[in-house]
């Protein structure tokens, strides 16, 4: 891992380092690329993958998705399998243990409090005697959302993607989660029935996005699709953009953390595993104004590898991208986050309420020593579905109001559309547009 002075290698250098791509097309490595090779028979970037199988689910529907879970999942389904079942959620319930379960509720609950001060309200205004105008605020009807499966399960997810959604009013919640040995994690059925899902597939990866964008004859047509994935899931949310909405394309997790003296080593050095043991692409940065704290901090990353059971995942990451950078001060140092406009931003000081200020750029701030940022991911309330890649300089966390819409409302009497009609007239003509200008003048007054 880098310790970097700004003072020595200038801030501009500092800055290109945190400096990220809003979405940078990442390829796969060569064993996986091998592996794909060996799946569809010709050497194919990840790119090439996601857009066959999304135009063959677009024109072939159940019979592509079903092909490429068993191709690449190892999974055989017939259409009327993909559903998850009654039995199966019954079964969840009797395999689960109950104080997890007790955990996913408070966690929910907790989610759905936070989300219920967040829902917008329509509202109408009567300017003048004449006029209203208004807006109406419109839950979305159908939504998919994709939560990670496979080799890993997270129920989390599923709250923070569900429960809004169910906030917000949506009719029906579909959801896409990979099954591993044909079966979904207990945990993640549970959460999903807490959260208010109406129906679960067990599919994932392109096919599923592809299934929910386009619609097949056993998956509904959605209207917009949220929650992260791998660069395949990433890549067809990009592809079927359009068709639906989608949420984001998330990257790999993030955290940056500000610190000053009083920061403890250990904390912060716990606080960059928590992300690196995500992906090997997750990135880990520390910014201070102490140089001494850096050097421990470093140590003290060395010493928790070697007690992870992830260690080969979050080693790669902490080598390939974890950084220390020693700022001037410590608003330099807050000033440098908001160029690299990190998904997770922790601000370790001894008052970091006097820097939330100067913060402009962050997924999701945490403050103070015991605000730790897998806080957020499973308990606290907000969103962990957050931007990354430095979008967080122009997107929002996913929220309510990812799951509505704004209508307009205007409405005229004759004798107030009369008063402003000339002013109307004078620019749609002035645009050319002479058929927008006998539209008003027809309504003239005689």
């Amino acid at each position: 891992m880098k310790i970097v002075n700004v003072k020595e290698a200038g801030i501009q250098a500092v800055e290109k380092m945190l400096t990220k791509a809003a979405f940078d097309q990442v390829e796969l490595n060569p064993r996986i690329r091998e592996i794909n090779k060996q799946l569809f028979g010709r050497d194919m970037t990840a790119a090439e993958i996601v857009d066959m199988i999304v135009n063959d689910v677009r024109k072939d529907g159940d019979k592509a998705v079903i092909k490429y879970t068993k191709l690449i999942d190892r999974t055989e389904f017939t259409p009327d399998e993909i559903l998850v079942t009654e039995a199966e959620y019954e079964a969840a319930y009797k395999e689960a243990d109950m104080a997890v379960v007790e955990s996913l509720k408070k966690a929910a609950a907790n989610v759905r409090q936070y989300h219920q001060e967040q829902k917008p309200n329509s509202w109408m205004t009567y300017r003048g005697q004449g006029s209203i105008l208004g807006q109406s605020i419109i839950p979305l009807d159908r939504v998919g959302i994709y939560v990670p499966g496979g080799t890993a399960a997270y129920p989390s997810s599923v709250i923070m993607n569900a429960v809004p959604a169910a906030v917000a009013g949506v009719k029906e919640i579909i959801m896409m989660v990979p099954p591993k040995n044909g079966k979904i994690n207990p945990y993640v059925l549970i959460a999903a029935k807490e959260a208010g899902v109406s129906k679960i597939f067990k599919i994932g990866g392109a096919q599923a996005i592809a299934a929910m964008a386009f619609g097949t004859e056993t998956i509904p047509r959605v209207d917009k699709i949220t929650g992260p994935g791998n660069i395949f899931v990433t890549l067809a949310k990009k592809a079927v953009y359009g068709h639906c909405d989608i949420d984001m394309l998330a990257g790999p997790s993030e955290i940056l953390i500000v610190a000053d003296k009083t920061a403890d080593p250990q904390y912060t050095a716990a606080d960059m595993l928590s992300q690196a043991e995500h992906d090997m692409l997750a990135s880990s940065i520390v910014i201070t104004d102490c140089a001494e704290l850096a050097d421990k901090v470093a140590a003290e990353v060395e010493i928790q590898l070697a007690k992870l059971p992830r260690q080969e995942i979050a080693r790669a990451s902490i080598e390939n991208n974890g950084l220390i950078v020693v700022a001037e001060n410590i608003l330099q140092a807050v000033e440098l986050a908001n160029v690299s406009a990190p998904e997770h931003m922790e601000l370790l000081t001894e008052q970091p309420f006097n820097l939330l200020p100067y913060v402009h750029n962050a997924g999701a701030v945490f403050l103070g020593a015991y605000s730790p940022e897998p806080l957020g991911d499973y308990f606290a309330g907000p969103n962990h579905v957050l931007p990354t890649g430095g979008t967080a300089r122009y997107y929002s966390v996913l929220n309510v109001e990812t799951f509505m819409k704004r209508t307009s409302i205007i409405s005229y009497t004759q004798p107030e559309l009369d008063k402003v009609s000339d002013d109307v007239i004078r620019l749609a003509e002035a645009e050319g547009l002479q058929a927008h200008a006998n539209a008003i003048r027809i309504r003239k007054l005689k």
